[in-house]
């Protein structure tokens, strides 16, 4: 009978010590292995870099839990929980090392998640940069009882400790704490990478708390991690004491054994026999409502009234119709900014003062509110120096509005293709604004949470703002760009003459360097002053492209630059000339990417490839401002071709999702 009673607890007690560790062990270690930054070969510069890196992680022991290291063209950045020691944080981020590259093989870019580090690495900046994509949450499976009481106390708990985290100074942005509600401690977690600023940490924060809220609410705990930042909660405490913090108070201390529990020994081994029973089975309980649950979320069919949902979540910026008809005179012919591909622009000035520029879109479009939920959804969360800022938009009747920021100097062509403006473009100006639009691509390109491809880039469509600082506009209707799409293609062309990419106009194939085509084209009319299909006299008129490409050949590009120009760097703007029919080359493959792009502009030290011959499809006799044709029966033919497309002007983006 002893023999079985002991056969009994043993397996009961390895069925437990099995069963806990893997309700956490079975989330971890979590990889994001981001395939849109590309794929690195066996034996490659890449690959030695990346191993050289990781090897560097692996033998260095750092004081502060942070690791930030470059080696060649491999960025990398290590982050451990701001509790642990510097051997526990060391022998976590050497396993993430060996690990990262077991379960990311030949990827150019990765994210490592373990319980107690963090691991990243790519090709792109990564440093002082906020990065909430490719995030991973974990929810406790627990439901608290008084929702509004612990929602409430948890949410000014995360507040208090984002604050305190973001304030923690270059070494360590980390902060705990705990709250009480309804007599149960709440315990939490908030760190940032420390190379952001003090706000960048406490947006990252809120940000992801923001995201999450659906998906944490009910539950005692739950954690998000993000590469830049993350934070976590649970009704026990999960994390150590720092040496300088003080003690824990008697009040959250354990309590001591109650006497009721001592006993016989028989008593007291068949009271154990009960609890490790009870406790087995709710771990197999708990895993399989977790199974379930994920199951059930996966299942589920989307909403289709997701895009209302989705509208309300930015009620925020939600204007009233009365106060945008007094802003703008009730859209007088006065006001009128311009004439968009889907309705009239007014500029308007709010009761406060502040003056805003307003989209109406043409009530008689066809696509209208599609076009208008888009592009509210998807600018609202696009913030960068260089993009156009949507400060809201109104949803009334039938008026659709979109609201942004007032940009005083209108567009760059109003400057750029004005024989007296264009002398306020100094070299030193235009090349400022080439750097900008760079920046703006890029971040629309890469490093925003949704991949954009503008198609439709020009200089219209760039706005300057009081000190001549470019901002990209028009890139809002966007359309669904898959994760693992390069590039597509479409019948509907949109675009206009002179910037569009042969092989987008030909054949309706866009991709990111189709962008970089139309950026080409602007950086050469940047430097020459000169509209891309009109270029030279009435006598000796051909396109821009054409001009440059055979002033290159003949060693006589500096024909091309604007003679407006009495000064500036000669070989600054040889360069951009250079960098301009590097964009232009008629093999997609052979044109930068806009990151390449920026690094050529901010490295002069970075040898420039030869160019190779452009694409010429637009032509001299046509007008570079004229949009393709409105309609989808509308057709446009290629003399040199004779290939027709349909046209519309009413998608202008491509948009990329990336997993929250």
């Amino acid at each position: 009978m002893t023999m079985s009673y002991l056969e009994l607890t043993f397996f009961l007690s390895c069925l437990l010590i099995q069963l806990v560790p893997f309700t956490v062990a079975q989330y971890f270690p979590k990889e994001e292995c981001i395939s849109d930054r590309g794929d690195y070969t066996d034996n490659s510069t890449y690959q030695t870099d990346l191993n050289s890196l990781l090897t560097s992680f692996s033998n260095t022991q750092v004081k502060y839990g942070f690791y930030n290291f470059s080696v060649g063209e491999v960025n990398g950045i290590g982050l451990c929980r701001g509790d642990l020691t510097p051997d526990t944080c060391r022998s976590c981020i050497n396993n993430s090392s060996q690990d990262i590259r077991r379960l990311c093989p030949n990827y150019k870019e990765a994210v490592l998640y373990y319980d107690q580090c963090t691991l990243r690495y790519s090709n792109r900046s990564i440093f002082g940069t906020v990065d909430t994509s490719d995030s991973y949450a974990l929810q406790n499976t627990q439901n608290v009882s008084d929702i509004d009481l612990f929602t409430q106390q948890r949410d000014d708990l995360l507040l208090d400790l984002r604050e305190k985290a973001a304030s923690g100074g270059l070494l360590k942005k980390y902060a705990t704490g705990e709250a009480v509600a309804d007599f149960i401690t709440i315990y939490a977690l908030v760190q940032c990478t420390p190379d952001l600023e003090d706000q960048e940490c406490s947006d990252c924060v809120a940000d992801l708390s923001k995201s999450y809220s659906d998906f944490l609410k009910y539950k005692q705990g739950g954690r998000v991690m993000a590469p830049s930042c993350n934070f976590r909660f649970e009704t026990y405490r999960f994390y150590d004491t720092l040496p300088d913090a003080p003690p824990p108070s008697p009040a959250n201390s354990s309590p001591p054994p109650n006497d009721a529990t001592a006993g016989d020994g028989k008593s007291n081994r068949t009271r154990t026999v009960v609890i490790i029973v009870a406790a087995t089975v709710v771990s197999v309980i708990l895993i399989s409502c977790v199974c379930i649950c994920i199951f059930l979320r996966m299942g589920k069919p989307k909403d289709k009234d997701e895009t209302e949902d989705e509208i309300l979540e930015v009620e925020s910026l939600q204007f009233n119709l009365g106060s945008i008809r007094n802003a703008t005179d009730n859209f007088s012919d006065s006001n009128k900014l311009g004439q968009g591909g889907f309705g009239a622009v007014y500029k308007g000035t709010l009761s406060n003062g502040q003056d805003i520029a307003v989209k109406r879109l043409s009530k008689g479009s066809g696509q209208g509110e599609l076009e208008f939920k888009n592009e509210v959804l998807l600018v609202a969360k696009l913030q960068h120096r260089n993009l156009a800022r949507l400060l809201g938009f109104c949803l009334e009747g039938i008026e659709r509005l979109l609201i942004y920021e007032f940009v005083p100097n209108a567009s760059l062509d109003h400057f750029l293709f004005d024989p007296i403006k264009c002398s306020q473009l100094y070299w030193e100006r235009r090349y400022k604004i080439i750097v900008g639009i760079a920046r703006g691509l890029l971040y629309l390109h890469e490093d925003s949470r949704l991949r954009i491809i503008h198609r439709d880039l020009k200089a219209s469509n760039i706005l300057l703002d009081e000190e001549m600082n470019p901002k990209i506009s028009d890139f809002g209707m966007a359309r669904l760009f898959s994760l693992d799409q390069t590039q597509g293609d479409t019948k509907r062309i949109v675009g206009t003459y002179g910037y569009m990419a042969p092989e987008y106009a030909i054949r309706g194939n866009f991709s990111v360097k189709s962008d970089v085509y139309s950026f080409g084209v602007l950086v050469l009319e940047i430097v020459s002053g000169q509209k891309n299909t009109s270029f030279g006299d009435e006598e000796n008129m051909e396109g821009l492209i054409s001009f440059a490409w055979r002033s290159w050949r003949e060693g006589s590009a500096s024909n091309l630059i604007d003679p407006s120009m009495n000064s500036g760097s000669r070989s600054g703007i040889m360069r951009c000339i250079h960098i301009g029919l590097l964009c232009v080359q008629e093999n997609v493959a052979d044109r930068p990417t806009m990151a390449s792009i920026v690094l050529m502009l901010s490295s002069y030290s970075l040898t420039l490839p030869l160019p190779s011959q452009p694409g010429f499809f637009m032509h001299s006799s046509t007008n570079p401002e004229t949009p393709l044709l409105q309609g989808s029966d509308s057709g446009v033919i290629n003399a040199s071709n004779n290939v027709s497309a349909r046209v519309s002007v009413n998608e202008t983006s491509i948009t990329e999702l990336r997993p929250r």
